[in-house]
Parts: structure tokens; C-alpha cells; sequence
């Protein structure tokens, strides 16, 4: 029972932790809704169970052997954060919203398996619930991260929809939007930052 709480401790902190896709959860609930975010929340968890089951399923043995390739998704991985933080403060702040571009599935899914953040959970999570010989107890975890990610993304897109509150007019929007595309391009630069410090 300690070690699924474990798991659950663990998915819990790093899904409920501010990162670029949480930032684009909020900023598309302010938007657009609960409703129309479910589609890029989906993406975003699945994306990531996805890339966690093939991590943890062998893909970390390619990284051992070349561990360039987590420098090289480092800066492609921000560069496309940079990206979605760009499209985020570029927003137009219009009421009709059924006319802007809202963020899709693809992109969430897309987001984490460019995340260093993600790419990181994983590896740090393979490493502590993982036995050799048996993937059981990693199966486990994954399933448990599964639910955790899909929880932890929902409700920020709650937090989202209830800021809209706040945001009743389009200047309000607009520095929102502006706030939320800059802390993501932040974002971008400090994982950059960090990985070639």
C-alpha cells in the first residue's frame, strides 16, 4: 500500500506542478472553456502515459547509450514551447470565440513528448518504480500516472474557466493572454538554461 501511495505522491507532484503544459491548460480554460480544453487536456495525458510506457519499455536503454539525444530534445522541445507561448500572447481577445484557433489534441499530445519536463518524470519515475525482470509494478505506475495527469490537467483547465471570471473584458484577456504567452516562453528559456548550464 506505501509504494502505490508513493506512486501516487509522485504523479501527483509532477503533474499538479506549474510546467508549459499546465500553462496552456489555464490559459485555453480562460478561453475557451472546460469543454472545448478537454480535447488538449486529453491529448496532454495520453501523450504522456504514451511516452512514459515507451521510455519505460526500452527507449531508456537507446538514451543511455546516446545521451545526447535529451540535449537535442532540449532545445527542439523549447523551441516549441517557445512556439505555443507565442501563440498564446498573440491570441486575439474576442468574444466569438468559435473563430479562434483553439488548442487542439495533437498539439497536447505533441507538447509533452517535446517537454523536457516530461521527459524527465519519466525517466525519474522508471527509475524508482521499475523492478528487473517484471513490468508490473511499472505497468502499475503508469496506469496510476494515467488517472493522476488526466485529474491534474482537468482541473486546471477549471482554474482556467474560473479566472475567466476575472477577465470579463478584452483588455483583461489580452494581458492575460500576454502573461500566461510569456511565463511559457520563460519557461522555454530556463529548461534551455538549465540544460546547457
Amino acid at each position: 500500500m506505501s509504494l502505490l501511495f508513493a506512486m501516487f505522491s509522485f504523479s501527483l507532484a509532477m503533474s499538479i506542478s506549474p510546467g508549459p503544459v499546465n500553462m496552456v491548460v489555464v490559459s485555453s480554460g480562460a478561453n475557451y472553456g472546460i469543454r472545448k480544453t478537454f480535447g488538449f487536456v486529453s491529448g496532454g495525458a495520453i501523450g504522456f502515459t504514451l511516452l512514459l510506457l515507451f521510455v519505460g519499455l526500452g527507449f531508456s536503454k537507446v538514451i543511455d547509450l546516446y545521451p545526447h539525444f535529451l540535449d537535442v530534445l532540449a532545445v527542439v522541445g523549447s523551441l516549441f514551447i517557445v512556439y505555443m507561448g507565442y501563440k498564446i500572447a498573440t491570441s486575439k481577445p474576442k468574444v466569438d470565440i468559435e473563430t479562434r484557433a483553439q488548442p487542439t489534441f495533437s498539439q497536447g499530445f505533441l507538447l509533452q513528448w517535446l517537454n523536457p519536463k516530461a521527459w524527465v518524470a519519466s525517466m525519474v519515475g522508471i527509475s524508482l518504480f521499475s523492478v528487473p525482470n517484471s513490468n508490473l509494478e511499472f505497468l502499475t505506475f503508469a496506469f496510476i500516472y494515467f488517472v493522476v495527469c488526466y485529474g491534474s490537467l482537468f482541473i486546471w483547465s477549471v482554474v482556467g474557466k474560473k479566472a475567466a471570471i476575472l477577465l470579463n473584458n478584452a483588455f483583461k484577456l489580452k494581458c492575460f493572454n500576454y502573461l500566461m504567452g510569456g511565463l511559457l516562453i520563460i519557461t522555454a528559456c530556463f529548461l534551455l538554461y538549465t540544460q546547457f548550464k
